[in-house]
């Protein structure tokens, strides 16, 4: 099983495959930069050697970079709009650059227009950006959403028009967010519903275009549409659900990262130990 967390308060990206070794994970993800502003210069030639170096050295994959927060690709403001998408092609030339395997990104918000055009602006950017990045092997992850405000890919219908109307297909998939779908209404916290949710998925797009898990406890009721994460077992999905989905034979080739609370020094330690428990 590959399994691991989000890696963040490290000084230095590279030093996130040591923080991800010491807690005994074997695949992780990280912001290449700061989430909540926009790109302020270039990671230096010698960050990046020092970053595939590690990778090298501590053999943990895949990586996964989660896109910033900024980054709007439905957003109806065009001068936002296009500053996503420059923004996007950068980030994912320098995820190439470092030797990661994915992009994880939120689908963006299409604030007071509707989610068709939404969608239609999103799919729009994501061939704009293939396009332009179509020398690199990076992936693209489309990430589900708890569907709050007016945030796109709430349900996996939304997935479906995307992928249907990407150009070029072969670098795009998805990544399900345990906790984003329980809020979102897909009830994950029972066997019936993790099954129907299962379904869905299947019939739409195919779960075979899952490539991550983002394994989260919800902290708020099913279908509130508050993103809010709790540690593993101990919120609204529950112990005993949590393990159903860890040990879910259709997710048996899928990476799982968990982006549980960092409220205590050994909230990822406690976490990973709660599923690695699951699995014996």
């Amino acid at each position: 099983m590959r399994l691991g967390v989000h890696i963040s308060g490290v000084s230095k990206l590279s030093q996130a495959f040591e923080a991800a070794r010491q807690l005994g994970a074997n695949t992780l993800q990280i912001f290449s930069r700061n989430p909540q502003r926009w790109r302020q210069g270039r990671l230096p030639a010698q960050e990046i050697e020092e970053f595939r170096r590690e990778q090298q050295r501590t053999k943990i994959s895949p990586v996964f970079i989660h896109v910033p927060y900024l980054i709007n690709l439905a957003s109806p403001d065009i001068k936002l709009y296009k500053a996503s998408i420059a923004a996007y092609i950068e980030d994912i030339l320098e995820a190439d650059s470092l030797g990661a395997d994915y992009i994880v990104t939120h689908m963006g918000s299409h604030k007071q227009t509707s989610e068709e055009e939404g969608l239609k602006r999103l799919i729009e950017a994501l061939n704009i950006i293939i396009e332009k990045t179509q020398e690199t092997n990076v992936g693209i992850l489309l990430e589900n959403t708890a569907g709050s405000g007016s945030w796109l890919g709430y349900k996996f219908i939304h997935q479906k028009i995307i992928l249907e109307a990407i150009k070029q297909k072969k670098r795009v998939a998805l990544c399900l967010d345990t906790a984003h779908a329980y809020l979102a209404g897909y009830d994950l916290a029972t066997k019936a519903g993790l099954k129907s949710t299962l379904d869905e998925i299947e019939s739409l797009v195919g779960l075979e275009m899952i490539k991550l898990i983002h394994l989260n406890d919800a902290k708020d009721k099913l279908g509130s549409h508050h993103d809010r994460h709790d540690h593993i077992g101990k919120g609204e999905i529950g112990r005993q659900a949590m393990k159903r989905i860890v040990t879910c034979p259709q997710f048996k080739k899928c990476a799982f990262i968990l982006e549980t609370p960092k409220d205590s020094e050994d909230a990822d330690k406690m976490n990973l130990a709660t599923v690695r428990k699951f699995l014996k």
